[in-house]
C-alpha cells in the first residue's frame, strides 16, 4: 500500500507541484481564449501568442525553482 501511495503523490506533484504555474498558465489560456472569441484575433495569431506565453511561464517557473534549489544549498 506504501508504494501505491507513493506513486499516487508523485503523480499528484507532477501536476500540481507549482502552484503559480498553473495558475499562469490557465489565465494564459483563458486570456488567449478571449481574445479568438470576442476580439476576433485570428486562431494562428492565438496559438502563437498560447505557445510563447506558455514557453515564457515555463522559463518563469525554471528560474524561480533554480534560485529556490541555490537558496537551500
Amino acid at each position: 500500500m506504501t508504494i501505491v501511495r507513493l506513486i499516487l503523490k508523485e503523480l499528484v506533484g507532477m501536476f500540481i507541484d507549482d502552484g503559480s504555474l498553473a495558475t499562469l498558465a490557465l489565465l494564459l489560456i483563458v486570456a488567449i481564449t478571449a481574445a479568438v472569441k470576442l476580439l476576433a484575433l485570428p486562431p494562428l495569431a492565438g496559438g502563437v501568442l498560447l505557445l510563447l506565453g506558455c514557453l515564457a511561464i515555463l522559463l518563469y517557473s525554471v528560474r524561480r525553482a533554480a534560485r529556490r534549489s541555490v537558496s537551500r544549498g
